[in-house]
C-alpha cells in the first residue's frame, strides 16, 4: 500500500490535467466566446468565421504524425512546451496584430491550432498509455476532464470580461497568452516521460499473476508488441480511424457554431455562454463514464454508447428556441457528454489494441485522418446555414454521421497479432 502511494503516475495525471485545462480549455472554449465579439469588428460572414475553426481543427489534427515523431525524438515534455509557445504566439497575434479576416485565420486557425495539437491530446494520451495499463481508461478520463472544467469557467468568464470591458476582445487574448506561460512552467517541473526513468513500473506495481480479473483485462488490451507498420495493415486500425469521424465532426461543428445557433434563435449572450459551459461540464461526465466503461467492456461497445449522446443531442438542438432554454442546456450537456465519452474511448482504443510502443504513431495517424475528415465541420456548418438560413441541415448531417460511426464500430474488434507474436513484458 505504501508503494502505491509513492507511484508517480497519479501525480502525473494531475499535471496532465492542468496542462490540458490551460492548453485547450482557454484557447478553444474561451476562444469561441472571444471570437464572437471579434466578428463584430471584422467584415466576414459565418462561412469565414467557421473557416477559422476549420483551419484550427485542421492544424490540431493534421500535424499529429509530426507531433508523434517529436515525442519519440525529444519527449513528451518538449511537445507540451512547443504547444504552449505556439498558443502564446497565436494569442499575441490576435491581440496585437489581427485586424482583417485573413489575420484571424492565421492567428486563431494556424498558430493556436498548431499549439493545441502539440500541447494536448497526443502527448497527454502517450503519457497515460506509458504509465498505465490496468487503469488506462480511468487515467485517460481523469486527465481529460480538465477541458470540461476550463470550458465551464472559461466561456462564462470570458463573456463576463468582455461584457465588463466593452467587448475588448484583444485584452481577452492577452489573458490567454499569459496563461500559456504558466503551462510551460508546469510541463517543465512535473512531466516525466515513463516509469522506468524514475525507477518505477507501469501501474506502480508488477502485473499480477493471471487471475479472473487480469485475464479479463488481457482480453481488452493486447499482449503483443505491435509496430506501427503492422498496425496499419489491420482492419481494426482503419475501422478505428473511420469511426473517429463520429467522435470529432460533431464536436468541431458544435464548438464553432453553437453560440451562434443559440443567439440566432433569440437566446441572450449570457445564456448562450452558460450553455457552452454546460457543454464542457457534460464532457466531464462523459469522460468519466467512457473511461470507466472502456476498462470494463470491449472498446467498440463503449464507443457506440457514447455516440448515442450525440444522436439524441442533435434532435434536441434542432428544436431549440428562445422559449425552450432548458432544451438548449440539455442538448449542450448531451453533446459534451458524447464528445468526452467517445474521445476517451477513441484515444484509449489505440493503446489497448496496439500497445504503448506503437501508440504515438498509431494514435497520431488516427488523429491525422480524423482531422482531414472533420476539420471542415466549421465551414460546412457555416455554408449550410448560409444556404438554408438554419442550422437544422447541419444537425441532420451529424445524425447521419452518428449512424455511420456505429456501423463502422461493429468491425473494430481486437486485432489478431501476426504469427510471430511477442508477449508484452510490462
Amino acid at each position: 500500500m505504501e508503494e502505491r502511494q509513492k507511484f508517480y503516475g497519479w501525480k502525473l495525471v494531475g499535471a496532465l490535467w492542468f496542462l490540458y485545462l490551460l492548453n485547450m480549455g482557454f484557447p478553444l472554449y474561451g476562444g469561441t466566446v472571444i471570437n464572437t465579439y471579434m466578428m463584430k469588428d471584422f467584415a466576414m460572414d459565418r462561412s469565414m468565421y467557421g473557416l477559422g475553426f476549420t483551419i484550427m481543427n485542421f492544424f490540431v489534427g493534421v500535424p499529429s504524425t509530426i507531433i508523434a515523431a517529436a515525442i519519440v525524438r525529444w519527449g513528451i515534455k518538449t511537445a507540451f512546451g512547443i504547444g504552449s509557445v505556439f498558443i502564446c504566439a497565436g494569442a499575441l497575434w490576435m491581440s496585437l496584430l489581427a485586424s482583417q479576416p485573413w489575420q484571424y485565420l492565421v492567428g486563431f486557425g494556424v498558430l493556436v491550432g498548431t499549439g493545441i495539437g502539440f500541447g494536448t491530446i497526443v502527448p497527454l494520451s502517450t503519457a497515460v498509455i506509458r504509465w498505465f495499463k490496468r487503469y488506462r481508461g480511468r487515467a485517460m478520463a481523469l486527465a481529460m476532464t480538465a477541458s470540461g472544467f476550463a470550458g465551464f469557467v472559461g466561456a462564462p468568464l470570458m463573456n463576463w470580461i468582455l461584457a465588463s470591458n466593452g467587448g475588448d476582445w484583444r485584452k481577452a487574448w492577452l489573458i490567454v497568452a499569459g496563461i500559456e506561460v504558466l503551462a510551460v512552467i508546469i510541463a517543465y517541473l512535473f512531466i516525466k516521460e515513463c516509469p522506468e526513468d524514475i525507477g518505477q513500473v507501469v501501474d506502480g506495481e508488477p502485473e499480477p499473476a493471471l487471475s479472473g480479473q487480469s485475464s479479463a483485462q488481457n482480453a481488452l488490451a493486447t499482449q503483443y508488441a505491435w509496430t506501427p507498420e503492422e498496425a496499419y495493415k489491420t482492419r481494426t486500425f482503419w475501422m478505428v480511424a473511420i469511426s473517429s469521424i463520429a467522435c470529432q465532426f460533431p464536436f468541431f461543428f458544435f464548438t464553432a457554431h453553437w453560440i451562434m445557433h443559440l443567439r440566432g434563435v433569440g437566446i441572450n449572450p449570457a445564456d448562450a455562454a452558460m450553455a457552452m459551459g454546460l457543454f464542457t461540464m457534460g464532457g466531464i461526465a462523459g469522460r468519466i463514464i467512457g473511461g470507466w466503461l472502456i476498462d470494463k467492456m470491449a472498446a467498440r461497445f463503449a464507443f457506440m454508447l457514447g455516440i448515442g449522446c450525440y444522436f439524441i443531442g442533435s434532435f434536441l438542438a434542432i428544436h431549440v428556441s428562445a422559449s425552450t432554454i432548458p432544451v438548449a442546456f440539455l442538448a449542450a450537456i448531451l453533446y459534451g457528454t458524447g464528445f468526452g465519452w467517445t474521445f476517451v474511448c477513441l484515444n484509449t482504443m489505440s493503446g489497448n489494441f496496439f500497445g504503448p510502443a506503437a501508440f504515438p504513431k498509431v494514435n497520431g495517424s488516427v488523429l491525422l485522418i480524423s482531422a482531414l475528415c472533420c476539420s471542415p465541420a466549421g465551414i460546412v456548418g457555416g455554408k449550410l446555414f448560409d444556404m438554408f438560413q438554419s442550422y437544422t441541415p447541419a444537425f441532420e448531417l451529424i445524425i447521419g454521421i452518428c449512424i455511420f460511426g456505429i456501423i463502422t464500430l461493429c468491425f473494430a474488434t481486437m486485432p489478431e497479432p501476426p504469427k510471430t507474436a511477442i508477449k508484452l513484458n510490462q
